[in-house]
């Protein structure tokens, strides 16, 4: 927990004999090896006094309300109030209410953005909030129970072979796209990634870390001597191709699987939430001679919405070839290539070429090679489909420099640059519909206006996420997309040849039909598919 008082924690401390000097010094050498805690948290896990004389002492200190939290003193059902990721997240726990009044413990009171956050959503439903403070390990035991509601099918006395089978099934109808299997210094921790976020499922003793370790290195074709970092794959679940990444840290060996479905349905491009507009969308991938590029970070949907393109490209008259790594998705009719350590995007690319294809798909441009390969199969009468990891698209160009394309070819071949990511949708079985407050409506006009953009409140609704078991009580479910499209006209065509900075070419594409990603993330806030604190946690908006 943050303190606010004017001295030191310790020395305020001190001065009440509630700890001593020699005391301090043991804390403050505990939190060189774990910076991110704080004073009051390392004296309570070192035990050196009495909890509940610390906190009270804290409590005077900073002058709040202050609670030694236990279970027991729960009086609440914490997802009637707030959903368990907005608890996580802040680190506040609403335990008991009455006369209108709801306490809420947090674990760091000069957090202003938690207060108010917590504040409001109370406030939404005719509630007024009382902050506490408390420990913030107190925090956290209290929202472990919740973990079992996540996969509460895994039993940690099976044996090691029915462990990770459930393990690895749960996830599956958790509809995760990763595992993570961690290593820690007195447990190993399963996490799974759902809709973007991890969310631990369970915890087992540190005994059984060697025994899965085994398992899974036996199902997933690796050398089990080994300790090294090491790929594999498991493919004894018929609907799935697991990709297996493990890699050693201070505790054993960390492991990742990567969950990919193997007869997936392609989404079309509009259920992934690119803009329906028609015009726009062959405006931006119904060409030819060209290049066309989708840009995002690490797990934000590139791979996805290429797919989503090339099915609604896929016609009987088109040769179409892709190079992935790896192929996730089978398309009936696509010429698929899988690369491998043998062989690069890059050779893979310089074949295809030979293969007289109309569309190629090149999983990722990731060095100079491949993306100088990229543009002359575009200038040669070939589409290409690509994807970069930048984080708009306005940053696809300056990342195409650093890789050392020339601006020539750029602006010769490059036609279209998106840029997107995923924010979570609204859970439909739990979340509460309420009027937009004004402070999130002088929020997005701010934005509105910035960009030229005029918004439409009338009739508009927003949500309280709640939480729910069908949510793992997140309040959210499921993911959608928000896009933002660069076209590159002759204007900027010619900002690039002339290696115009970033920001020149940004300015001019404000003044055609660029607009930012937080546009589109704005309307889709307004559609009451997703949250503003949602989009503000993806795009830090304020």
């Amino acid at each position: 927990m943050l303190q606010k008082q004017t001295e030191p924690l310790g020395i305020e401390l001190a001065k009440r004999k509630i700890i001593t000097e020699d005391d301090i010094q043991r804390a403050l050498e505990y939190q060189k090896n774990f910076p991110r805690k704080k004073l009051g948290d390392i004296i309570n896990i070192l035990k050196l006094c009495d909890s509940q004389l610390l906190i009270n002492a804290i409590g005077e200190i900073l002058g709040e309300n202050a609670i030694l939290l236990k279970t027991e003193d729960m009086q609440l059902n914490i997802t009637d109030y707030i959903s368990i990721d907005i608890a996580k997240r802040y680190k506040a726990i609403p335990f008991s209410k009455q006369n209108g009044k709801v306490k809420v413990c947090f674990a760091d009171t000069s957090d202003e953005k938690a207060i108010d956050k917590i504040r409001l959503l109370l406030l939404n439903r005719g509630l007024i909030m009382e902050k506490y403070i408390t420990f913030e390990s107190d925090i956290d035991k209290i929202l472990a129970t919740f973990e079992g509601t996540v996969a509460d099918k895994i039993n940690p006395n099976m044996d090691i072979t029915a462990l990770l089978d459930t393990i690895i099934k749960t996830a599956m109808e958790k509809r995760a796209s990763d595992i993570h299997i961690e290593p820690l210094e007195d447990r190993v921790r399963i996490r799974y990634r759902i809709d973007g976020n991890l969310i631990t499922a369970v915890t087992l003793d540190k005994e059984k870390q060697q025994q899965l370790i085994g398992r899974l290195k036996a199902i997933s074709n690796m050398h089990e001597e080994k300790q090294e970092a090491q790929d594999g794959r498991i493919i004894s679940y018929p609907a799935y191709n697991i990709r297996v990444s493990s890699q050693k840290n201070i505790y054993g060996e960390k492991f990742v699987l990567r969950l990919l479905k193997k007869n997936s349905t392609i989404k079309k491009v509009y259920e992934l939430g690119f803009p329906e507009d028609e015009k726009l969308l062959n405006e931006c991938f119904n060409k030819r001679n060209c290049v066309t590029i989708i840009a995002a970070p690490t797990g934000e949907g590139k791979t996805t919405t290429l797919y989503s393109i090339i099915n609604h490209l896929n016609r009987p008259e088109v040769n179409i070839t892709t190079i992935e790594d790896p192929v996730e998705i089978r398309i009936p009719g696509l010429n698929q290539i899988e690369i491998d350590s043998k062989i690069s995007f890059s050779d893979s690319l310089r074949t295809a070429l030979r293969q007289d294809p109309n569309i190629i798909l090149v999983g990722e441009i990731r060095d100079k090679e491949t993306a100088e390969i990229a543009m002359q199969a575009g200038q040669t009468g070939h589409y290409v489909l690509s994807t970069i990891h930048t984080i708009d698209s306005i940053g696809v160009i300056t990342r195409l420099r650093k890789l050392g394309l020339s601006n020539y070819d750029m602006s010769e071949t490059l036609a279209t640059a998106v840029s997107q990511r995923l924010v979570r949708r609204v859970c439909p079985h739990c979340a509460k519909q309420r009027d937009f407050r004004e402070d999130e409506i002088n929020i997005m006009t701010k934005i509105a206006n910035k960009y030229k953009v005029k918004l439409n409140f009338t009739n508009k609704k927003t949500f309280d996420i709640t939480g729910c078991e069908k949510c793992n009580y997140t309040g959210y479910y499921d993911r959608i997309g928000i896009f933002e499209v660069l076209i590159i006209d002759d204007e900027i065509r010619k900002l690039i040849s002339q290696n115009a900075p970033s920001e020149e070419i940004r300015k001019q594409a404000l003044k055609g039909s660029y607009k930012p990603l937080v546009i589109d993330g704005i309307k889709k806030v307004l559609s009451g598919i997703t949250t503003l604190d949602e989009l503000n946690d993806k795009l830090a908006i304020y």
